[in-house]
Parts: structure tokens; C-alpha cells; sequence
């Protein structure tokens, strides 16, 4: 399988084991059937915005009321995957991985999306740790000479590909870039799909950012492809989807019925749910959330949310599995650390009681208290039996506004993570602690989206002035004036976060924004 792909990211070490002819052949071949189809959705994405914006608002599509209301199920889930009750989350990292698996969660989502900066070292690096990882080859000396290994115990590796709107630059395909999607899914699924087979698990997958049931049909198509491609069975490959967008949220049973031969549930991806909730609706003031701290999962459009996942995929025998915890342990201060850890408690506690079948932790120090929660109460690996028929969700319910302030404070904190976390990611650190919260893209998503929004329609703060652009432009400056020094790219990141912040049309991802300033 000849390559046509074009280079241009330079030489990073090990990456000749995974860009190599036949891999970036199987990329090519990917690209080229499935490209079209690709720019398509974007293009219908754009076009269900602009609808949006014009006053119609999302609903249930009644075009695919049978698909919800007939009885189906999708495929039952691997041994590897029937028990899911903690999943830990991160980037590509060596240290991170080694890490991963042997922390003692269930799953290890290696991500190349939201906790990744896509640089492209970061990206090919990546590909190299997981093919170790996958043949349990990978170690890490660490400066001080300490050397991490795998233990033989480790948990399920799933891998979440950048979503379909992004593309990898350094690789181009007759002149233009190739989809993310499909490098980053094709690199990994190449060198390791069979060798998972071998070794009794297999390839499995999350998918992140889909709007839509046909988005999920064209990775159902890519999949069956490669399959074939590779000589697998179809329905080897596994993939959980993150319904982390409102429009996703009215089509889950479609996007389940489309992966239905590959399908291994779906998450709730709650921070990026409420960036596309404000994003999609960003040009409606009727439509304004309130500071970020008070927009809690209790709330009737998030609570809506996830018990129409929990009883949809229950239904269709597939897991629902929650989301994810910022909150990280804090060093040298007891008090405030395990008031942090209770926080953690009650929204586990919160989701294994409404049904969810597992749940998200972004540290490994959060993983005992999560499997705590679960051991107690779901006692069995999944709880897939729990139907939830009690749960009747409409789409007012889904669209529901939550009351609550907009503080100059929630102002403050939204320009100070926002900056911070993109001066991190644009220096190729795309998951980042800060202010005791780990933060990735998604989290820095809702800052900028709540400042642009806030200043679009002159929202009033509870002290009394009005959200103005001059005002955010000063709160930006003041905030600048106060963060650490030696943060290399902090004038580039103020700058970005600014331009996004008052751009006369809200720019759609800050990574789309920003990825043409990482190498």
C-alpha cells in the first residue's frame, strides 16, 4: 500500500516506526473515500447553525421517530469493556500512559483531542508511546532518573481521535491537509488493531464533537472499511460516543442505531455540552447562561440530558457512562483538599444513583474515591438492567435556561483559565491544573464562550455594570498584569483570547483559532 501523503512536520523521534509507507497508504485510502462526505457534514453543520440562528430552534427529528421507537439493540460489549465503573482520562504522554494504565481504573481514554495540544511532535510522539503501550513494551526514565514501567495488570486503552472539523496540517494529501479524524484514527487502528485482537482485546474507540446520526454513520463506514482493509471482522472495533453537543443530545438513539454493530455506549461529555449549548445559541440573549460555578449538573437542561442518555442506552443494552470530574487533589493543604474530594463524592454519588455504569476521573488520585462510590452501589459491573422507563424527556426540557447571576468575578475567572490554559496549549500542553480544577480545551471553551456572549448582548453584572467589549478589554489587561511571570507565550494567548472574545462572529473552536500558531 504505496503512500501519497506529504509530510511537512519534520523528524520526531521513533516516528518512523509509525509513518511508515503502508500506514500512511491506509491514511490516504481513508482520506480519499471518505473526505467528501467529511467537508458535507461541515457543511451541513454550518447550515443547521444559520438555521439556529434565524429562530429555529432543535428538536426531536420526527424524520427518525421509528428509529427511537422501534426495538433494537446494539452489539453487547467485549468482556474488556462489560465493566467500566472508572475511566481515567489524559494526553498521549509516556509518563501519562504508564500511568494510566496502571492506576487502577477500568478504562484509559488516551486522548489526542481536548487534553492534547495537537503540535506535531505531540501527535506522532503519541502514536509511538500507544504501539509500545499496546504490546506493553513502554517505559519512561523520568530527569531525575526515575524509571516508570507497565505493570502486567493494566486497564482497557480506548483512543479518542480529534474530532471531524479538525484536520492535521503537517499531512497533506494532493495539496490539502488530511482530516484529524482519520489520521489520528488510521495511524492507531494500522499498527495496532490486530496486535489488541492477539492480545484478547481489541481496538476501541471515543468520538468526540458529533452534531449528528449521519456523523456517526460516516465513522460506522470508516470503520467497516478498515476493517475490511485490514482483514478484521466487522464489529471488532468498539467506540463510545460523547454526546458532548446540544444537537447530538436530540439524536442519541440515532447515533446509536447508526454504530449499532460497533457501538460501546455513550458518555456525557458535560463541559463541552454546555460550551456547544452556549455556542449554538450564542447570537440569542434570551439564551444567556450564568457564570460557569453555578451551572451545575442539578440544573433541568443538564439533569434532562443525562437521563435521557442513561435511559437510552439502557435500552439498547449499551453502557452510560458520566463524566468527568475536574476537580484534582490539592498538596499541602489538607482543609481544602478534601473539601475538593467531597465535591467529587457527591457528583459520583449523583451519578451511579441516576444509573450511569461508570464515570470519568482527569487524576489518578480521584480514583479511589470514584471506585468507592461505585463499589457501594453498583454492585454488579454494569447496571445496564436499570431501565429508567420513569424518565420522560421533551426538547423544552433540554433547552431549558438556568437562572442565576453573572458575577464580575465569574467574568475574572473565565479570562483568567481561558488565557492561561491557551498559553499552555499553545505551547504544546493541552491539560493543565489550574486554581485546583484541571482544565482542557472544553473548560476553556465555555471562558471564552461566556465572555463573547456576555459582550455580545451587554449583559448586565450583578454589581451593576454591563459586560462591554472596553470592559473586557480591561479585565483582560488587569488579569495579564497579574499572572505568573515566564509564561513564554502569554502575549500571543491574551491576544487570541481577546480577538475571539470580541470577534464580530463567534469563532466556532478556540483550537481551529489557534492552530496555526503550533508548530
Amino acid at each position: 500500500m504505496g503512500s501519497e501523503i506529504e509530510l511537512r512536520g519534520g523528524s520526531v523521534a521513533g516516528g518512523e516506526h509509525v509513518l511508515t509507507p503502508g500506514a500512511l497508504g491506509f491514511v490516504a485510502k481513508l482520506a480519499r473515500e471518505f473526505e467528501p462526505a467529511r467537508r458535507q457534514l461541515l457543511d451541513r453543520r454550518r447550515r443547521r447553525q444559520e438555521e439556529i440562528r434565524q429562530g429555529r430552534l432543535p428538536g426531536f427529528p420526527p424524520e427518525t421517530r421509528g428509529i427511537r421507537e422501534s426495538d433494537w439493540r446494539a452489539a453487547s460489549p467485549p468482556d474488556d469493556l462489560l465493566d467500566r465503573r472508572v475511566e481515567i482520562t489524559g494526553p498521549v504522554d509516556r509518563k501519562m500512559i504508564i500511568n494510566a494504565l496502571n492506576s487502577g481504573a477500568n478504562v484509559f481514554m488516551a486522548d489526542f483531542e481536548d487534553a492534547n495540544s495537537p503540535t506535531w511532535r505531540n501527535v506522532v510522539e503519541g502514536q509511538v508511546n500507544l504501539a509500545e503501550a499496546v504490546r506493553g513494551t513502554l517505559v519512561h526514565v523520568g530527569p531525575e532518573g526515575k524509571r516508570y514501567a507497565l505493570n502486567p495488570k493494566r486497564a482497557t486503552l480506548m483512543v479518542r481521535p480529534r474530532g471531524w472539523h479538525m484536520v492535521e496540517k503537517h499531512a497533506l494529501l494532493d495539496g490539502a491537509p488530511v482530516s484529524a479524524s482519520l489520521f489520528d484514527f488510521g495511524l492507531f487502528f494500522f499498527h495496532n488493531a490486530r496486535e489488541q485482537v492477539k492480545r484478547g482485546t481489541g481496538p476501541y474507540f471515543y468520538l468526540p464533537k458529533m452534531e449528528s446520526a449521519v456523523e456517526a454513520r460516516l465513522w460506522n463506514d470508516v470503520f467497516v472499511r478498515a476493517q475490511e482493509t485490514v482483514g478484521l471482522p466487522v464489529g471488532t472495533i468498539r467506540a463510545t460516543v460523547l454526546i458532548e453537543t446540544i444537537l447530538a443530545a436530540f439524536e442519541m438513539d440515532e447515533i446509536l442505531y447508526e454504530l449499532r454493530r460497533h457501538s460501546a455506549g455513550l458518555n456525557c461529555g458535560r463541559w463541552d455540552y454546555i460550551f456547544s449549548f452556549i455556542k449554538k445559541f450564542s447570537h440569542r440573549p434570551d439564551f444567556l447562561l450564568p457564570d460557569r460555578s453555578q451551572i451545575t449538573m442539578d440544573r433541568t437542561f443538564l439533569d434532562s440530558y443525562v437521563k435521557l442518555l442513561i435511559k437510552t442506552c439502557h435500552r439498547r443494552g449499551v453502557h452510560a457512562l458520566g463524566g468527568m470530574a475536574a476537580q484534582i487533589p490539592i498538596k499541602n493543604d489538607a482543609a481544602a483538599s478534601e473539601a475538593a474530594l467531597a465535591r467529587v463524592r457527591d457528583d459520583k454519588l449523583r451519578e451511579v444513583r441516576a444509573g450511569h455504569d461508570g464515570t470519568w476521573v482527569a487524576h489518578p488520585g480521584l480514583i479511589p474515591v470514584a471506585k468507592e462510590i461505585f463499589d457501594r452501589h453498583m454492585k454488579t459491573p454494569h447496571q445496564i438492567a436499570v431501565k429508567r422507563e420513569d424518565v420522560r424527556v421533551g426538547a423544552e426540557d433540554l433547552l431549558a435556561i438556568p437562572d442565576g447571576r453573572i458575577t464580575e468575578e465569574g467574568l475574572r475567572v473565565n479570562v483568567r483559565v481561558g488565557i492561561q490554559y491557551l498559553e499552555a496549549w499553545l505551547r504544546g500542553v493541552g491539560c493543565v491544573p489550574l486554581y485546583h480544577l484541571m482544565e482542557d480545551a472544553a473548560t476553556a471553551e465555555i471562558s471564552r464562550s461566556q465572555v463573547w456572549q456576555w459582550a455580545r448582548h451587554g449583559a448586565r453584572l450583578a454589581e451593576g455594570p454591563a459586560v462591554t467589549p472596553q470592559r473586557v478589554r480591561e479585565t483582560i489587561a488587569d488579569e495579564v498584569s497579574r499572572m505568573p511571570s515566564g509564561l513564554a507565550r502569554l502575549d500571543l494567548a491574551s491576544k487570541l483570547f481577546e480577538e475571539m472574545s470580541l470577534a464580530p462572529e463567534f469563532p466556532e473552536f478556540l483550537t481551529l483559532a489557534a492552530d496555526q500558531h503550533l508548530d
